[in-house]
């Protein structure tokens, strides 16, 4: 079985290539290199450029006959970038999906998994979900994962492809083994901006107080990603055995389970490193919502995975890789 990932040099695409690797699975990366590296693709086949292109797409097949799935990673991901600039992100995330897709049909495939996202649900009481809660997308970024959900069910309803969609809580960390991790200098996500804060000697930016949670601040499922670069391992091995009941799609929450807000991510951040920072309250960014995490154990159930590292763990990641990651990624001119 070999694997062709798209969004392969990214930070989740490429963590779950190294997973893929570990487990005897090859791969092969396309990618853009829009926001991917071409340092994550080491010793693996890589094909720079466009998902959306059917000539690229008809290649890579043509030179791995044995691909025998897909794994759709690429998209942009910026929550308030997509509130700025929501025909790029149309344009990237669900245009380009759609051909993408037609481009496989053309080859054969007749498995992907799709990385969709938990921003997508409409949020209970409690702010737990499940795959059966409302959808209920607050942002554009969002809303083209949704979208891209309704349109692959309705490709494989009809086509000869069966679509999982993975629904991804808040991946941080990196791989355990350092050879991969979050590209960006600057990230935008509550962790990244930790990190900054710690790096620069600022305080970190709670952006929000005023949310119905417990304290106030947003609240997120911190999933390990390689917790979920495991998951994806885990969903190839028995993805057959997701559609023996006949369904074309179907969706898989990946998640701990457990909720933390962002003052509890700081107190476990500032347990972890020697020095704490400090933070002060400013207001939410566009497109910021109160968050969610997953009640569900479908994952455990169906793909026989569970999560194995804590938020602490993924914090000791994240900061062991930004320790090192100018010394792996070249700048960029």
């Amino acid at each position: 079985m070999t694997i062709l990932i798209a969004g392969g040099a990214g930070f989740i695409g490429s963590t779950i290539a190294s997973a893929c690797s570990d487990e005897g699975l090859p791969t092969v990366i396309l990618d853009s290199l829009v926001t991917g590296r071409r340092e994550f693709t080491r010793d693996r086949p890589f094909y720079e450029g466009d998902i959306a292109d059917g000539e690229l797409v008809d290649r890579i097949f043509a030179e791995h006959p044995d691909i025998d799935a897909v794994i759709h990673c690429a998209a942009l991901i910026v929550v308030p970038d997509s509130v700025s600039d929501p025909v790029g992100y149309y344009r990237a995330n669900v245009t380009k999906s759609l051909e993408f897709v037609a481009h496989l049909l053309r080859n054969g495939c007749e498995r992907m998994i799709f990385s969709s996202s938990a921003a997508i649900y409409r949020a209970g009481e409690d702010f737990s979900v499940d795959e059966d809660s409302g959808i209920d997308a607050q942002s554009p970024y969002a809303r083209t994962k949704a979208v891209c959900e309704s349109m692959f069910a309705d490709i494989a309803a009809t086509a000869p492809i069966r679509i999982l969609s993975l629904r991804y809580f808040n991946p941080i960390g990196a791989d355990p083994k350092m050879r991969t991790g979050l590209q960006l200098r600057r990230p935008s996500h509550a962790l990244g901006k930790m990190i900054g804060a710690m790096e620069e000697g600022v305080p970190f930016q709670i952006t929000g107080t005023g949310y119905a949670t417990r304290d106030g601040s947003g609240i997120r499922d911190y999933i390990h990603v390689w917790d979920l670069a495991a998951a994806h391992v885990a969903a190839l091995r028995r993805f057959d055995g997701l559609f023996a009941d006949g369904r074309s799609s179907t969706v898989i929450n990946l998640g701990t389970g457990t909720g933390t807000t962002v003052k509890e991510l700081l107190d476990a951040f500032n347990s972890v490193v020697g020095t704490p920072i400090t933070a002060v309250v400013t207001g939410p960014r566009p497109g910021d919502v109160a968050g969610a995490y997953t009640r569900s154990d479908r994952a455990e159930r169906l793909l026989g995975w569970r999560p194995r590292y804590s938020v602490a763990e993924g914090i000791r990641d994240s900061l062991d890789w930004a320790a090192i990651r100018d010394e792996i990624l070249t700048p960029r001119a």
